[in-house]
């Protein structure tokens, strides 16, 4: 299947400062990581620090609040700032919580289904 690159437009919450990128779909990553250089052109704040494991091993890395948007979608995410990272990274959750999925036999991505589990009667 190869590398899926595919157009990201990042905001700050409210919507003053949008930048279109190309991110690269990272299907082992849960949240969306973007380089803190770029979070600080957005006005995107820190609101938190996480342990995350990566192939290197566990590192803290930054946690803040933006507007996602993929292939038309949007919603606000969290996502993780990294000051080691230098390119955009898009997380599963991230295209979960948008409806979309990676199609692996185009290399592309394409509208899925949001998944609501319903609690079980009594």
């Amino acid at each position: 299947m190869g590398h899926i690159w595919i157009d990201v437009d990042l905001s700050d919450l409210a919507k003053t400062k949008t930048r279109r990128v190309r991110g690269l779909v990272d299907t082992g990553a849960s949240l969306t990581t973007i380089p803190k250089t770029l979070a600080t052109e957005l006005g995107i704040e820190v609101t938190s620090r996480s342990l995350v494991q990566t192939g290197a091993g566990r590192i803290e890395i930054e946690r803040g609040s933006a507007r996602v948007g993929v292939a038309g979608e949007e919603d606000l995410q969290t996502v993780w700032i990294s000051e080691i990272i230098d390119k955009v990274l898009v997380g599963c959750v991230t295209l979960e919580m948008l409806g979309l999925k990676v199609d692996p036999t185009t290399g592309g991505i394409e509208s899925a289904p949001l998944l609501l589990y319903p609690l079980p009667r009594e």
